[in-house]
């Protein structure tokens, strides 16, 4: 399911998969976590999915290098399919994935060599994730400003809050961490 091409040219290729593990209920509900799927309210639409709706992964090394890649692989993904996303929106994911691949780059890559980049796209919310090896939580999600370290956490904290979403970090079943962020999709005017 996974590519990555770990040449001297670094090439970068995002993978569809082909289940929707992320976004259970495809992004159509009032939130990126969408509970239940059989119910019908305001939010419900049609079971089809809409042309520019999945979920996409790619692995890459935990190196310098990756962090301008996966920005502009996620760039490249939203622009390809479709994706109704304000300019704001991307410049808001894309510095996300900044942010959260250069975490893992600085501080994870010693337990977790390579990383893997999750975009699912939904009806109504737009999710990046970052998954690493390393146990360790960061609590820079929380964090105050006077701290030193963890700005970049924060920054993600603050673009998901301005843009109306969500973001967490969770444990995988293999001991590592994925980071997440999922910001509503507004149409486009």
């Amino acid at each position: 399911m996974h590519h990555c091409v770990t040449n001297t040219r670094h090439v970068v290729t995002i993978e569809r998969k082909g289940g929707d593990r992320t976004m259970d209920d495809h992004g159509r509900g009032p939130g990126p976590r969408p509970e239940g799927g059989g119910h019908t309210d305001a939010y419900s639409r049609p079971s089809d999915p809409l042309p520019y709706e999945g979920v996409w992964r790619f692995t890459a090394p935990s190196v310098d290098a990756s962090v301008p890649q996966a920005r502009h692989a996620v760039r490249d993904l939203l622009a390809r399919q479709g994706v109704p996303a304000s300019d704001d929106l991307v410049q808001g994911l894309l510095l996300i994935v900044s942010e959260l691949v250069t975490n893992v780059v600085r501080h994870a890559a010693l337990l977790s060599p390579t990383l893997a980049v999750e975009v699912a796209v939904g009806a109504e919310w737009v999710r990046v994730s970052v998954e690493d090896n390393h146990p360790y939580r960061p609590t820079a999600l929380e964090a105050d400003h006077a701290q030193t370290g963890g700005r970049g956490l924060l920054l993600v904290t603050e673009i998901t809050k301005e843009a109306g979403g969500a973001c967490d970090v969770e444990h995988t079943a293999t001991g590592g961490k994925v980071i997440w962020a999922a910001l509503p999709l507004k149409p486009v005017p």
